[in-house]
């Protein structure tokens, strides 16, 4: 029964969105919004459950004093001085939420993303030497684009924007569309096995 009820309640959720999708009508209509009320309900327990786990896998850290336990308290510290400040005084302009996020932890961010820059630059590295035919193909493709993005490419031809613009806008939007719909595939696969019970990884299987 432990393991029957969430798959039946997983089962009876994607049923209800399918019925509501496909078909119209008042009754169903009240029945998909109202499961999407308890779908906006159960995401906001959620986000609680996650936070709670958060405070409770680095609170055991810190009291068992590991290695690298300051980095718990560190962490729960900024939980406890961001929540306490936005609880207590708003997260708008001018408060003291919005003065520490805006110092803190918007360089943060930028840092960390101007770190995956390096990443991605080696990435690119890697993947741009010309040892088979695809990855010529894709070295010719980068150094077209690139130069017909800087103004230095409408010297080299007056051609070469109309080339970057076919390349961006026929085989780059075929290649996202056909990753667009390998994703919906896969993410239908993995509803479909979730909503007939095949997929129980969710349920710690």
């Amino acid at each position: 029964m432990r393991m029957r009820l969430p798959i039946l309640v997983a089962f009876v959720s994607g049923g209800l969105m399918i019925v509501g999708f496909f078909l119209r009508g008042k009754q169903v209509e009240a029945v998909y919004n109202e499961g999407l009320l308890w779908q906006s309900i159960i995401t906001g327990f959620s986000l609680v459950m996650g936070v709670v786990s958060i405070v409770r896998v680095h609170w055991r850290k810190l009291t068992a004093r590991n290695d690298g336990a300051w980095y718990s308290a560190v962490l729960l510290l900024c939980f406890v001085v961001m929540a306490g400040f936005g609880v207590l005084q708003g997260t708008g302009r001018g408060t003291r939420y919005d003065a520490l996020f805006n110092s803190i932890q918007a360089p943060m961010m930028s840092t960390m993303f101007s770190m995956l820059a390096f990443f991605i630059a080696s990435a690119a590295y890697r993947a741009f030497r010309a040892r088979t035919v695809p990855s010529l193909i894709l070295l010719v493709t980068a150094v077209i684009v690139m130069l017909g993005r800087i103004p230095m490419g409408q010297f080299i031809s007056d051609d070469l924007p109309t080339w970057v613009n076919w390349i961006m806008t026929v085989p780059n939007v075929a290649v996202q569309r056909g990753i667009l719909i390998g994703a919906a595939l896969g993410g239908a696969s993995m509803s479909l096995r979730i909503f007939l019970g095949i997929e129980r990884t969710y349920l710690g299987q």
